[in-house]
């Protein structure tokens, strides 16, 4: 069976206050249809067509590795007009799947089920039970509990509004029957648009038979209509990741509080996260790892036996076994820590490399450096690596202690086994095993008195 998906994410969703087109807001840091794209990709056989209009040019730039044909809706008239512009691109054998770009945590189980109902003579209809199903269409069934056509709410008399079952608009049909239903909509309506929800009525008149099914859960079918809804599908999709995560086996202290905007690539055992924490792009965690309250990690490789302190940030970088980082630590991209290296509070590191067994601990700034092993950095170092034009390299020997406060003015090299005396600045470089240091002179004046007001 060929698929035929047609995903429609033309609207500009003016409820979300927002220049934005509807479906590039982001849950977990993806786009609304980027989410419908990673399902659909899922699907055996599956040949993806978008329906886009408002702001179609960002869509696509924004989306433009999207394996897709894209299907302009120049005027927005409605659904079953959306459908209308795909139809040369349907082929009668076709088993039509119909999407929205702003729904964005549908599962491919119910897909599945869906699909799996569609013959020759019947249509799949995607229904769900809502307490308060105000502004969906209604699901219209005769007295042999048979779909019979879909009410929208400005159409629907008193009656029918009492029906709780309501239309997702998620259906599967035949191509050939969807291009007959959708060449015979009218518009005669109180929006004045043409239905797609039209084509039940239309298909049960030609002795088509309605076969419905629902999802697990009623999350999965909710659309993004403003920033509220938004936000609510924001936590049902990060429980859901937190779910799986404590599923393999990772601690979380709170799931409610716990952010996943991108892929566990490798997960350890006896992993530990405490609240707050937020994880992007590609993640790979050890063993053992401790994450602690306030950690943003992204694009990281963290490895066995790794404490990450509160209040810390990892970017692109890579973080060796049984290292110590933070808290207040922020270790930007190209960085790379070997084992049991310390990196403490108010630390901020640049693409360098720190061999084993190092310390950073206190409020200093190492960037562009190559550090050697068991090396100790005093408080309140920095390496001055941009002179405005152009950023130079510091090395940093195997054992070399460099005393607080001292500046290391790149391109420069510290020996091996070198002392560094603290409050120096060196601008040149350092021998190996011998003490380095620039200072004024200390002096003291005898007799000298403060100052008083007169």
């Amino acid at each position: 069976m060929t698929i035929c998906t047609i995903i429609l994410a033309a609207g500009k969703g003016t409820r979300m206050r927002s220049d934005l087109p509807k479906v590039l807001h982001r849950i977990a840091d993806k786009p609304l249809l980027r989410h419908v794209y990673d399902l659909c990709q899922q699907i055996e056989h599956n040949q993806i067509k978008i329906i886009y209009g408002y702001g179609g040019e960002q869509v696509k730039q924004t989306l433009s590795d999207i394996n897709a044909v894209w299907i302009e809706q120049a005027q927005q008239l409605g659904t079953g007009h959306a459908v209308i512009q795909a139809k040369d691109q349907i082929a009668d054998k076709d088993t039509v799947l119909i999407l929205y770009g702003d729904v964005p945590l549908l599962k491919l189980v119910t897909v599945e089920t869906l699909l799996a109902q569609v013959t020759a003579q019947t249509l799949a209809l995607l229904t769900v039970e809502l307490p308060n199903p105000t502004g969906y269409g209604r699901i219209v069934r005769n007295a042999k509990g048979q779909v019979i056509k879909i009410v929208e709410e400005k159409d629907a008399n008193a009656l029918e509004k009492q029906i709780t079952e309501v239309n997702t608009g998620i259906m599967a049909i035949d191509g050939a029957k969807l291009k007959d239903c959708v060449a015979r909509l009218t518009n005669q309506n109180a929006q004045g648009e043409y239905y797609l929800t039209d084509v039940i009525e239309l298909a049960v008149a030609d002795g088509f038979s309605i076969a419905s099914s629902q999802p697990q859960t009623v999350e999965e079918v909710l659309g993004v209509n403003n920033k509220a809804q938004l936000s609510q599908l924001e936590r049902v999709y990060q429980l859901e990741q937190a779910k799986v995560l404590m599923a393999q086996g990772i601690s979380l202290r709170d799931p409610a509080r716990f952010d996943l905007r991108g892929s566990l690539e490798q997960i350890g055992q006896d992993i530990e996260i405490d609240v707050n924490v937020l994880l992007e792009g590609r993640i790979s965690l050890g063993h053992r790892v401790k994450i602690g309250a306030n950690v943003i990690l992204k694009n990281a490789v963290i490895a066995d036996d790794v404490d990450i302190l509160p209040m810390t940030i990892i970017e692109d970088a890579i973080i060796g076994q049984g290292s110590r980082v933070g808290p207040f630590a922020r270790i930007r991209p190209e960085t790379e820590l070997d084992v049991n290296v310390h990196i403490g509070n108010f630390v901020e590191i640049k693409k360098t490399k720190v061999a084993a067994g190092s310390k950073i601990n206190h409020l200093s700034y190492i960037g562009d450096a190559i550090v050697g092993s068991q090396v100790n950095i005093g408080a309140g170092t920095i390496t001055c690596n941009y002179d405005g034009v152009n950023k130079s390299i510091t090395v940093i020997g195997d054992g070399a202690f460099i005393g607080s406060d001292t500046q290391l003015i790149a391109p420069v090299s510290v020996g091996k086994n070198a002392t560094i005396g603290a409050g120096s600045t060196i601008t040149k470089d350092v021998p190996e095993n011998q003490l380095t240091l620039s200072r004024g002179k200390q002096t003291t004046v005898p007799g000298w008195q403060r100052p008083s007001k007169k």
